[in-house]
């Protein structure tokens, strides 16, 4: 069913078809991976970007996959923009089902110190207030149809410490908490809200990682190097743990932070602790 995603056929199809998706920094990497696999699926895509052009191309591949997609320029950090995108597709598609969250820059590479102040304040503005904004501009329709899903993406140091990518870690670990706190305030709702953290992939940021030398620190030049060598993480796991989390399979799950490698199939049909991923802390002894 998603091969025109490349590779092998998903583990288990799901039911988004006709469902109406809203993926930011859609115009390449992950949200790029996941807009032409929602797709394939049978869902009516909007792309959310910054670049015509980049939209343009996304918009030309998921024509040549047989489907449709709407484009929306704006840039994520002015909420005028997204509130005036999230009116456009209402009026194109009716409605907002599901949200995907995926613009996201790298930003400053190299120890805190050497980070000058506005980069860090530029990343935590795309990463952070980005996500803030595009949520605010979809929830209002969410909650009054009392059903919605809402995927922010992860990445690497939003669970664990990221040396010399600290503007990164710390929004990345602030938008996981953002989707905790929001869970639980909308509960009662009807709408989930989960980060799915969706593995290394060969991206421009791997190239960032590269060109950044010594700044990155060995680790990471090293695995940017395997990453560009092997390509990563498989789009088809990256999809079908996306696919999940906006499917009615998922509807029980919310304010958790899934990996796609982790055991997230265990969700679909046991009940666990509420404290399984989520973020780690430190457990209280009083």
């Amino acid at each position: 069913m998603y091969s025109r995603c490349g590779g092998s056929a998903l583990a288990r199809p799901r039911n988004v078809k006709g469902k109406c998706v809203l993926i930011t920094g859609a115009g390449r990497g992950i949200g790029k991976r996941l807009a032409l696999g929602f797709s394939a699926a049978g869902a009516r895509v909007a792309l959310l970007a910054r670049s015509k052009a980049e939209l343009d191309l996304a918009n030309l591949e998921i024509e040549h996959g047989g489907g449709t997609s709407l484009r929306l320029r704006a840039d994520v950090r002015d909420y005028e923009q997204l509130a005036a995108a999230a009116d456009r597709m209402r009026s194109h598609y009716g409605r907002t089902d599901v949200l995907i969250c995926a613009a996201a820059l790298q930003g400053p590479i190299g120890p805190f110190l050497d980070c000058a102040p506005q980069a860090w304040i530029d990343t935590m503005n795309t990463n952070l207030i980005g996500v803030m904004n595009s949520v605010r501009a979809v929830l209002p329709g969410m909650i009054a149809r009392r059903t919605g899903k809402i995927i922010l993406l992860g990445g690497r140091g939003a669970a664990d410490p990221r040396p010399n990518f600290s503007a990164y870690a710390a929004s990345k670990a602030a938008v996981v908490r953002f989707a905790e706190t929001l869970a639980e305030e909308l509960r009662d709702q009807n709408v989930q809200v989960n980060v799915m953290s969706p593995g290394g992939a060969y991206t421009h940021m791997i190239d960032e990682i590269l060109q950044a030398g010594d700044r990155a620190g060995g680790k990471e030049h090293d695995r940017a190097r395997q990453l560009r060598l092997t390509g990563g993480m498989p789009a088809e796991k990256q999809i079908e743990l996306a696919l999940f989390l906006a499917s009615d399979d998922s509807n029980h799950v919310t304010g958790k932070l899934l990996h796609v490698n982790d055991d997230w199939r265990r969700l679909e049909h046991s009940s666990l602790s509420p404290e399984m991923f989520t973020v780690r802390r430190v457990q209280r002894t009083s």
